[in-house]
């Protein structure tokens, strides 16, 4: 990954790549860097017809 994209912070980097949509290399730093920060997002299935319908209201608000 080139220096200057590990350097600038999330918000930059993604508006660097949308202002430069062509330039492969960004967009696969701006990738990795959203897949690591989405690793720790991840949240189980629900698993009881409660919490299914927590996650639907969740999902439509």
């Amino acid at each position: 990954m080139n220096p200057k994209f590990a350097e600038m912070n999330f918000k930059s980097l993604r508006t660097y790549v949308i202002e430069h949509q062509d330039d492969d290399e960004v967009f696969y730093a701006f990738v990795d860097r959203l897949k690591a920060n989405l690793s720790s997002r991840v949240y189980p299935p629900p698993n009881t017809p409660e919490n299914v319908a927590i996650m639907e209201q969740a999902i439509l608000v």
